[in-house]
C-alpha cells in the first residue's frame, strides 16, 4: 500500500509520508480556507483574484486527500457571514463555485470522489443549487473521498434548525423530549451521516472556528498555520497530519 501511494506524491511529500502511519490516519478533516482575500491584497490585487488563486489549493488538497486514504474532507467555502461582504464579490464567489464544480465535476467523478453541499439553500442563486444538486447526484453512488462544500453555512444555523426539526417532532408527540440523547441530536443535524472531523486545519493564522461545525468539532484536534489559503498544498497536508497523529485524543479519559 506504502509503495502505491507513494507514487502518487512528489519527493519532498514522501519525506513527511515515510513518517506517517497509515493504519492512523485521519478518517475525517475539516478546514477554513481562510486568507485569499489578504493573499490578492499583498499581490496588489482585487480580493477576487485571490479566490480564483485558492481553488488551486483546492485542488490540490482533494487530489492529496484522495490519494492519501482520507475519507472525508469538508470544506469551509462560503458562510452564512460572508454575505455581508461587498455585493460584487458574492457575485464573484457563486460565480466562481458554480463555474469551478461544473469544471471539475468529470474528473472528479472518474476519481470515485462523492461530493456534497452542507448548509442551507435558502438564499442560494439558482443557477449554483442547480450545479449542487447535479453534482450531487451525479456522484452520490462514488466510494473514494466524501468532499463536502460547505456553503451558506454556519453552526448556529445548523444547530437551530435542529433545533426546531426536534421541536417540530417533540409537539407532534414523535419524540419525548426527556428521553432525547446526543444522537437524537447528531441525527438531526445537516449531514447525520457523516462522521465527525478528527482533524481541524485553518489557515490564514486565525486562531478560531468561526462558527463552523460547532457541534462537530467537540473532540477534533486543531492545527493552525499563517499560510494564506492560495499557497497551502499537499506537503502543508501531511505536515498537519503528521501532527495530528503525535497528539494523544484522550476524549475526556485520563490518558493511559
Amino acid at each position: 500500500m506504502l509503495e502505491i501511494i507513494r507514487e502518487k506524491f512528489t519527493s519532498q511529500e514522501n519525506v513527511v509520508i515515510e513518517r506517517l502511519d497509515l493504519q492512523r490516519l485521519p478518517q475525517h478533516i475539516a478546514i477554513i480556507m481562510d486568507g485569499n482575500g489578504r493573499w490578492a491584497t499583498q499581490q496588489g490585487l482585487p480580493r477576487v483574484i485571490g479566490h480564483h488563486a485558492g481553488v488551486e489549493s483546492i485542488r490540490s488538497i482533494i487530489r492529496a486527500s484522495q490519494d492519501l486514504g482520507i475519507r472525508y474532507l469538508t470544506l469551509y467555502s462560503f458562510s452564512t457571514e460572508n454575505w455581508a461582504r461587498p455585493d460584487d464579490e458574492v457575485q464573484a464567489l457563486m460565480t466562481l463555485i458554480d463555474g469551478q464544480l461544473r469544471a471539475e465535476l468529470d474528473g472528479m467523478h472518474q476519481e470515485g470522489v462523492r461530493v456534497r453541499h452542507l448548509g442551507r439553500e435558502a438564499g442560494l442563486p439558482d443557477f449554483l443549487l442547480r450545479t449542487l444538486h447535479d453534482t450531487a447526484a451525479r456522484t452520490a453512488d462514488n466510494t473514494g473521498l466524501t468532499v463536502t462544500f460547505a456553503i451558506n453555512y454556519s453552526g448556529r444555523s445548523e444547530i437551530l434548525d435542529m433545533t426546531r426539526r426536534v421541536a417540530a417532532a417533540a409537539v407532534a408527540g414523535k419524540v419525548d423530549p426527556q428521553q432525547l440523547t446526543e444522537e437524537d441530536i447528531a441525527g438531526a443535524l445537516y449531514a447525520p451521516d457523516m462522521p465527525t472531523p478528527d482533524l481541524l486545519i485553518r489557515t490564514g493564522g486565525e486562531m478560531r472556528v468561526s462558527n463552523f461545525l460547532l457541534w462537530q468539532l467537540a473532540y477534533a484536534e486543531f492545527w493552525f498555520t499563517p499560510l494564506l489559503w492560495p499557497e497551502f498544498r499537499a506537503i502543508h497536508l501531511l505536515h498537519a497530519v503528521e501532527e495530528y497523529q503525535q497528539r494523544q485524543r484522550k476524549f475526556g479519559r485520563v490518558a493511559s
